[in-house]
């Protein structure tokens, strides 16, 4: 057989072990190595270059080295699993840089990181001063994660005390011209009702690139050109009471922010006036 041949040959069967291998160890060796998973994937492919290329009579003994390192590999897997005293050896831990905006100078010589690197780090999370920072941890993996004091967290709904809907997953319903029954199902909605909106927008199945329905039964449709979305349904009682529950949160918010009593007083008793109108029947 023709060199070129053979090594075209066991190249092809480089990619297709490589491959399977690869599946074997699973998506962490894609994403964040531990410093062994690093050292394995290093040596798997030194190991597959040396199958593509020598000429030797011993070329096979490489996937016997092969299934070792592999063998090796999915066992530390289980075994760290099991074990957090191994699998801290293995993989190490975590260490933390920053304490209540102090930071830890013996543990960034353990980890030999520099001034300079950590306030780089610190930047690329949108964060510029060290006192600002209650916590910061670098993992196993080299990133570092940071949390900012309560003071200079960004405000949420939660801690303004205020109760906002579930978001609800929007469901692809046509992709690529083809319907998903599974997910038009999910939604709430059928083939009829699909047709007829696609009817309305003068489209055809085969014309609609994406069709999504939100949390709201809104149907948004991409035909690869154009965006259109379908009349949003329509249902005032809920967008009321949506209203209302705002108004209530934003009135206990007041409440609790209120320096004194009299303020206080005043915004419970908006509330209770609030709660009992949403209590009248409606005519």
């Amino acid at each position: 057989m023709p060199d070129w041949l053979e090594i075209s040959l066991r190249t092809l069967s480089s990619v297709v072990i490589l491959f399977a291998i690869t599946k074997l160890l699973g998506k962490r060796q894609l994403s964040q190595l531990s410093l062994f998973e690093y050292i394995t994937g290093i040596t798997i492919g030194n190991i597959a270059a040396y199958i593509s290329l020598d000429l030797d009579n011993l070329w096979y003994l490489g996937i016997v080295s092969l299934a070792v390192w592999v063998g090796v590999s999915v066992s530390f897997e289980f075994i760290t699993l099991k074990n957090k005293r191994i699998r801290d050896f293995v993989d190490g831990s975590g260490t933390v840089l920053i304490e209540k905006g102090n930071l830890l100078k013996a543990n960034m010589r353990k980890e030999r990181i520099t001034l300079d690197e950590i306030l780089e780090q610190l930047r690329k999370k949108d964060v510029y001063r060290v006192a600002d920072v209650e916590f910061a941890i670098m993992e196993q993996s080299g990133e570092i994660n940071v949390m900012l004091k309560k003071e200079h967290q960004p405000i949420t709904p939660d801690s303004l005390g205020w109760h906002i809907k579930q978001e609800v997953e929007p469901q692809t319903i046509v992709m690529d011209g083809q319907l998903l029954e599974q997910s038009l199902y999910h939604s709430g909605r059928d083939k009829n009702w699909l047709k007829r909106e696609l009817r309305k927008q003068k489209l055809s199945m085969e014309e609609v690139f994406l069709a999504q329905i939100d949390a709201n039964g809104e149907l948004s449709i991409q035909t690869g050109t154009a965006s259109v979305k379908g009349q949003q349904p329509s249902k005032p009682k809920d967008q009321i009471a949506d209203l209302l529950k705002q108004y209530e949160d934003e009135l206990h918010m007041l409440e609790q922010f209120a320096t004194n009593e009299d303020d206080k007083r005043d915004y419970r008793s908006a509330i209770n006036k609030l709660k009992s109108a949403m209590k009248q029947p409606t005519s």
